[in-house]
């Protein structure tokens, strides 16, 4: 069986917002898997985790770089947030944003990339740069948005500086209309992205695992409290309507 740490009890309560006791039994019922433990607390009607328990919870740095009709972003972690206020380590996330303009959201191909001034690509120069901060740094993901006629509209939160923060969000949209009402439009999306987190933009666009998922933990909440099966089906199609509500754009 594995071992019940308090960090991760603390771990799932920060997540899930149930009490510690009930969260120690989860963990202790799911045999310290977290996703199991949070489905095990919803079936009890004890936690509605669902979009929190996808975050990634790693210190580090979002950068987002634009040209036209084209963004990019990158997500860099680090082991710390004193890390995120280092200029050298700033300045590799912004160069790296850049770079991804041209090679895509492929992380191995942006690691492979040359990394400018110097002799060394992008991955040897975050070996380089973990030698001389002296923490473990990783290029987690990449994303790039492009589109034929519109704008990509972005979004930093908690900026650290122009381009970088702990949250970033690219949106783009495809219209021949005015290009500063597009823009305005773009940004407020992006910040509504960042504030909800949404999983898809709608509902045919959410994973098929996790739906079944959803279904799941519905039908046998449902079930624990007695509701008949007949009535089950109907119920979990209402529950999964108010979800998509939740997790789509």
């Amino acid at each position: 069986m594995a071992e019940i740490t308090a960090a991760l009890v603390k771990d799932l309560r920060e997540t899930s917002g149930a009490g510690m006791m009930d969260c120690k039994k989860a963990l202790v019922e799911s045999d310290g898997d977290m996703q199991g433990a949070i489905d095990w607390l919803r079936k009890k009607g004890l936690s509605a985790a669902a979009k929190k328990s996808g975050r990634v919870a790693s210190e580090g740095l979002v950068g987002i770089a634009l040209s036209a009709g084209k963004g990019a972003m990158v997500e860099i972690n680090a082991e710390t947030d004193f890390v995120a206020r280092n200029e050298a380590f700033q300045a590799f996330v912004e160069t790296a944003a850049k770079i991804a303009l041209t090679t895509g959201e492929d992380v191995d191909a942006l690691k492979a990339a040359p990394y400018p001034g110097s002799e060394r690509n992008v991955a040897d120069e975050l070996v380089h740069l973990v030698a001389t901060i002296g923490e473990n740094m990783t290029v987690r993901r990449a994303a790039v948005l492009e589109v034929g006629k519109g704008v990509i509209g972005h979004y930093i939160h908690n900026a650290v500086s122009e381009g970088l923060g702990k949250i970033g969000v690219l949106v783009a949209l495809e219209s021949p209309g005015k290009t500063d009402e597009l823009t305005a439009l773009g940004r407020q999306l992006a910040m509504h992205v960042a504030s909800s987190n949404p999983l898809a933009l709608d509902a045919s666009g959410v994973d098929p695992e996790i739906v079944k998922r959803e279904k799941d933990v519905l039908a046998d909440k449902f079930r624990q409290q007695g509701k008949p099966e007949a009535m089950i089906e109907k119920i979990v199609e209402s529950g999964l309507k108010t979800y998509y509500k939740e997790v789509c754009l």
